[in-house]
């Protein structure tokens, strides 16, 4: 045996299950196919965001949650729907996502304290919902933010691995492509693969795939810690759910090239079950970074309660279809409505103010107060005047930003940004002067403002998360700004099928012995704990509840 267990997958759900297997005295080979500089994966250039329950962090701000509010709001938004048959899809996905919502609202903080990642004191509103008690949505803000983002978040365990490395408790073999799982009388003992040549491109940068050699390793087991398909857009048309009408012709990518979903087919192959592969996660609010790292690398908008939003056509998006409340609605809507399946993009228009207070970017380097842990600049940026440094750098230089001080300006640079122009100024300025009398009371029957007067009751909204109301055509609070949106790829919600213990099922139900799979190789849990719809900051807590789950199973078992 080269190991004791061979982990695949050097980003933050493999981390964490290499560190439990470490501290257990298990003799650890963790395999990537990119170079060290990856160590961390799609967490690492993640916001952070982290969903607990009925944590200090929410009492502090006057928020009362429960852990019977937030399953509420978890099968609400899952929606599990495939419980027919012998071998249910979704069987083990229930049971994952109760276990993960106890966790959230259990152990988790104590966890993640214990394994050196502390909060901000800052709570986010995220998936505000779709308007009903019980359906889909965030009944209270359950978002919190770990200083240092997502490198807060997988540096530590990066640092362990690297502190296992040099006392020889886990070796790294970098730049190791698996192409097979090798397969001995119905168990898993093993992999092989391709040797690719030293690259040594920087973090998230693509680097070659060129063979210089070939690999066999031995283990007892063998944990698939590999990712999702976000960043293969092939594999995302091929299972795009008709459910979400047609996929983009042209969509930006939330992921580096890397996350390309080999391993899951690949596993297939050797016998696995997977499940659920049509349900994704996708944000409508993307932009194109105007310093990319990756190939169309995209930057998602992090929105308050406030922007206006306009489909391609100039229409303002119905109900739930509105920022920050229901991310896989407002997507069915612009894919699915007639008229709009053979338009890519939709569009923002904010004024000055709503730009300053609720734009947030999502991703650790565009959060240099929060990444670097700069209190003092925390303060100052989301307190005080003025965007975030970060926010004005994509005004000043992204392709999807135009700004002006007239309304029809405005409209004539948005349609600069298209093809053909597709905005009529006199439709747009229609829709929001009828936004902006609302605007005169502290009550209203336009949802979208009732939702922002709702948000300014919890503290952390209000002091850095959402703009007093005021009218958009207010020249005090300009200029205007309109922002293109484009779909940007992220994440996918189904994947290898586990049991409780991270193990691997077979289609006919039974374990895959010596196969464990976690995050989101494993639809973070049971081949898809989220169901049709996350509540956020559940990414990365899904990586580290089922790499420990796989960590801990197996630190008893080999």
């Amino acid at each position: 045996m080269d190991a004791d267990v061979i982990v695949v997958g050097g980003g933050l759900a493999g981390l964490v299950a290499a560190d439990e297997l470490v501290r257990a005295g298990k003799r650890v080979a963790l395999l990537d196919q990119e170079n060290p500089a990856n160590l961390g994966g799609q967490a690492f250039w993640s916001f952070g965001g982290l969903f607990l329950v009925n944590s200090p962090e929410q009492r502090r701000m006057g928020i009362r949650d429960s852990l019977d509010l937030a399953w509420r709001d978890w099968t609400g938004s899952a929606g599990w729907d495939r419980l027919d048959g012998s071998l249910p899809e979704d069987e083990w996905a229930i049971r994952w996502g109760r276990a993960y919502v106890e966790f959230a609202a259990g152990e988790k903080r104590h966890w993640l304290r214990r394994h050196g990642i502390s909060l901000t004191p800052m709570v986010g509103w995220a998936e505000r919902g779709a308007g009903q008690a019980r359906g889909h949505g965030n009944s209270v803000p359950r978002f919190h933010v770990a200083w240092g983002t997502g490198t807060g978040v997988s540096e530590p365990f990066a640092d362990n691995a690297r502190q296992a490395a040099s006392s020889g408790k886990l070796s790294f073999h970098h730049r190791h492509r698996v192409d097979h799982l090798v397969v001995e009388g119905g168990r898993v003992t093993g992999v092989s693969g391709a040797v690719l040549a030293p690259d040594d491109a920087p973090r998230g940068a693509p680097s070659n795939r060129e063979v210089i050699g070939d690999f066999t390793l031995k283990a007892q087991a063998v944990v698939l810690a590999t990712g999702g398909i976000g960043g293969n857009h092939d594999l995302v048309r091929r299972y795009w759910p008709e459910r979400l009408g047609t996929a983009p012709a042209s969509m930006i990518t939330g992921v580096p090239a890397y996350v390309d979903g080999r391993m899951l087919d690949i596993a297939g192959d050797a016998g696995a079950r997977l499940v659920n592969r049509d349900r994704m996660w996708h944000y409508v609010e993307g932009v194109r970074n105007w310093a990319p790292i990756w190939p169309s690398h995209a930057i998602r908008i992090l929105p308050g309660p406030s922007s206006m939003w306009f489909d391609a056509l100039g229409r303002r998006l119905p109900f739930p279809a509105l920022p920050g409340y229901d991310t896989v609605a407002t997507l069915r809507h612009l894919r699915t409505t007639p008229d709009l399946a053979q338009h890519d993009h939709s569009w923002f228009i904010v004024t000055q103010k709503i730009l300053e207070k609720e734009f947030a970017l999502s991703g650790s380097e565009q959060n240099g107060d929060i990444t670097n842990r700069r209190r003092l600049a925390l303060l100052k940026s989301r307190l005080g005047k003025g965007a975030p440094p970060e926010v004005d750098a994509f005004k000043r230089n992204g392709a999807d930003f135009v700004v002006a001080e007239r309304l029809e300006d405005l409209v004539a640079k948005m349609n600069g940004l298209t093809e053909t122009p597709l905005l009529d100024a006199a439709l747009v300025r229609r829709q929001i002067e009828d936004r902006d009398a609302q605007i005169a009371n502290p009550f209203a029957k336009d949802l979208q403002v009732m939702g922002i007067h709702n948000s300014r009751r919890s503290l952390g909204d209000r002091l850095a998360r959402t703009a007093a109301p005021h009218r958009i055509l207010d020249p005090a609070v300009g200029p205007l700004i309109g922002v293109k949106l484009h779909v940007l790829t992220r994440k996918s919600l189904g994947g290898l099928q586990t049991d409780l213990s991270s193990r691997v099922l077979t289609p006919d139900g039974q374990v895959l012995e010596g196969l464990y799979a976690a995050g989101e190789a494993a639809g973070f849990g049971g081949g898809g704990l989220h169901g049709y719809n996350a509540l956020e900051g559940t990414f990365l807590g899904g990586c580290i509840f089922s790499g420990r789950a796989a960590g801990l199973a197996l630190a008893g078992a080999v």
